[in-house]
This record gives structure tokens, C-alpha cells and sequence, in this order.
């Protein structure tokens, strides 16, 4: 299997397959594919597999897709603009990526969910108790907001994030949060009540521009009304408002 990602706010990546070879996806994120790619649909290893990938954000189905009989072409697309991560895991190396980061990967490549093991992290870390993770061996795609920043912290080093731009880390990387400090930065400096502290050993790789933010952008300009910072109502309904028109811009399915 060959790859190249092209583009720069709008990536693709375009994945060459030898006769045999097999990539999969979510469903609703391939953009273009030569003839002699085969689809094959199905839950990706049963009803139970479908439903644990459903809880992370991705779809209940999978796609398998297989060049026969001769070299394949095919291409992958994500549904924002951002940055496409590739990377190549060894056996039994794992990733753990914010949900819906998931794009595609060679079919020995294994998704699941894996599960904040903080009570505080999972209610107030800005990913819930449910993430992806993704297992190897294999090249896996992954797909992150905006541009990507990648942080090697050394054993014992601490950073503070707002948690919107973690994206994806190594199973070493502990994940927590911390309380903001000094009233005044939590009424008045618009980062909300808590920061995600994130601990090495490990590789942690930060999105720039989470969608949330970009939804909470295109809010001021909709009649009616703009979204109060840290108001969580208030922007949940903004970005379901905003993700139907920037469906009909993108051309994102469903």
C-alpha cells in the first residue's frame, strides 16, 4: 500500500492498493475510487463491534474496500477542514484519539472505544467518557481539526490545554484536568472552569481550530442570536444549527 495526502484546509488522502490489499473506513468519507475497488459494507465484526464504534462517534457500519484482480486507487476525504495524521503502528501499539477522529486504515489496523478512566476527565475534559482507540498493526488515517501540533512531553512534564485541541495522545500519556485558577480568569478570560492537564511520557498531537469553535464563529452571523462562551446550551445548539449549513457547503452526507 502506497498513500499521499494533498491539500492543505481540505485534505485528502489518495491510497494506492495492491491487487489483495483491503483498507476500511467509516462510512460517508470515500471521495473517489478507480474501478477495480470492491465495497463490501458490514459492522465490522458484528452487532456488538457496530455499537461499541457507534458510542465513539463513528458509524454503526464499515466499509471494506479491496483492490481485485488489478492495482486499486482510492481516496478519502474528511467531512471539515483540518489536517489528516497518518501513522504507521507497529504490533500492539495503540493511539487514543478524540471521538470522530477516526478516517480509515489498512484492515489489520483495529478500532474500539476505550473509556476516561477519571470521573473528572470524562465530565469536564471536553471528550466525554468515550474515546477511539486505535490498535496495530498498520498504517491508520486519522483526521484533526485545523492544523496539527505535535508535543513529545518527557517523563513527569506537565501541559495545560484548552480541551477542544487535544486530538490524539499515546496510551502513556496521562490525562487529566485542573480547575483554571483565580476567579476573575474564570469569569472574565472565556477558557471556561477547567484546562486538561496532560502528563508524559508520551506523543500528544493538538488540533488547532476544534469544530466546536468554528461553529461558535459562524454563530454570530446567524440571525437570532450568538452563543456566550462557555454557555454549553447555548453552543450545542449553535453547532447542530451550523453543522446543517456547513453540510450543504461541504457537501457532507447525512
Amino acid at each position: 500500500m502506497r498513500f499521499e495526502i494533498s491539500g492543505t484546509v481540505m485534505q485528502t488522502v489518495e491510497v494506492d492498493l495492491n491487487p489483495g490489499e483491503t483498507i476500511y473506513s467509516q462510512t460517508a468519507t470515500m471521495a473517489w475510487m478507480n474501478d477495480a475497488v470492491r465495497m463490501h459494507t458490514n459492522t465490522g465484526g458484528g452487532l456488538f463491534a457496530g455499537l461499541k464504534r457507534s458510542l465513539t462517534g463513528g458509524s454503526f457500519f464499515v466499509t471494506d474496500f479491496t483492490a481485485e484482480g488489478r492495482p486499486g486507487h482510492i481516496a478519502f476525504a474528511p467531512r471539515f477542514p483540518g489536517t489528516i495524521l497518518a501513522r504507521t503502528l507497529a504490533p500492539g501499539e495503540a493511539l487514543i484519539c478524540r471521538k470522530e477522529t477516526f478516517l480509515c486504515a489498512e484492515k489489520s489496523v483495529t478500532l474500539e472505544l476505550a473509556w476516561q478512566q477519571r470521573i473528572g476527565s470524562g465530565f469536564f475534559g471536553g471528550a466525554g467518557f468515550i474515546l477511539q482507540k486505535v490498535t496495530g498493526p498498520g498504517t491508520v488515517f486519522l483526521d484533526l481539526s485545523g492544523e496539527v501540533v505535535t508535543k513529545r512531553l518527557a517523563p513527569g512534564e506537565r501541559l495545560l490545554v484548552h480541551a477542544g485541541h487535544v486530538g490524539v495522545h499515546e496510551p502513556t500519556v496521562g490525562f487529566d484536568i485542573q480547575m483554571v485558577p483565580g476567579f476573575r480568569n474564570i469569569l472574565f478570560g472565556g477558557e471556561g472552569l477547567f484546562l486538561a492537564s496532560l502528563t508524559g511520557p508520551g506523543e500528544v498531537h493538538l488540533q488547532s481550530m476544534p469544530i466546536l469553535n468554528l461553529a461558535e464563529e459562524i454563530a454570530r452571523y446567524l440571525p437570532g442570536g450568538e452563543p456566550q462562551n462557555g454557555n454549553a446550551i447555548g453552543a450545542g445548539l449553535a453547532a447542530a444549527g451550523v453543522a446543517g449549513i456547513l453540510g450543504s457547503i461541504l457537501g457532507s452526507e447525512g
